[in-house]
């Protein structure tokens, strides 16, 4: 089999293995769709390529997904380097996140955070950060959640061993979460 082939089926293998994450997927939606129908705000946060998909999914909220709409306030947590920079320098790259969640956040808010390892320092204290301020969490990661998993108000692990699969699989779930929220929104 090339490896292109090889490619494909481990893909779809990952992708048929969401089949099983459909009520965590379900419990996301509607924790947003609250959220922003209460006039809560979205706080995304990842490193790397999940930074991206952080990225994307808080611009389907204040652009469009696939309809025009009215767009609902969603923060990427990634996008200020000189934000990102300052805390990591004054506070510790760990405190990225959560010193943001701290100052943006507020009752009603709800964090997603993105790890495709579940191990990322800056990922476990943005979710600790979350739970510290009652804000409603949810963690998409991977391989077996590492040592995030337990600390979202939901749990999206995808069970797969290589990043580039679950990284896929995120893009996925947050795709299918913006079809499932976005006909309830105001348009």
């Amino acid at each position: 089999m090339s490896h292109v082939q090889s490619s494909i089926t481990q893909a779809t293998q990952t992708i048929e293995s969401l089949r099983s994450l459909e009520d965590g997927i379900t419990k996301a939606a509607a924790l947003i769709q609250d959220c922003l129908s209460r006039g809560g705000k979205l706080l995304a946060c990842g490193n790397g390529g999940s930074a991206g998909d952080a990225s994307d999914f808080t611009t389907e909220y204040v652009c469009r997904f696939i309809n025009d709409r009215h767009p609902f306030p969603a923060i990427n947590l990634t996008s200020d380097g000189s934000l990102l920079t300052a805390i990591g320098n004054d506070y510790g790259f760990e405190e990225v996140f959560a010193r943001q969640v701290r100052g943006f956040g507020k009752a009603g808010d709800v964090v997603i955070a993105l790890s495709t390892s579940g191990r990322s320092k800056n990922i476990i204290r943005v979710l600790e950060e979350a739970r510290q301020l009652q804000l409603p969490s949810i963690a998409l990661l991977g391989k077996d959640g590492g040592d995030a998993r337990g600390l979202a108000t939901v749990d999206l692990i995808v069970p797969c061993q290589v990043t580039a699969r679950i990284q896929e699989a995120h893009k996925f779930i947050l795709h299918v979460i913006c079809e499932l929220v976005d006909p309830s929104l105001k348009k």
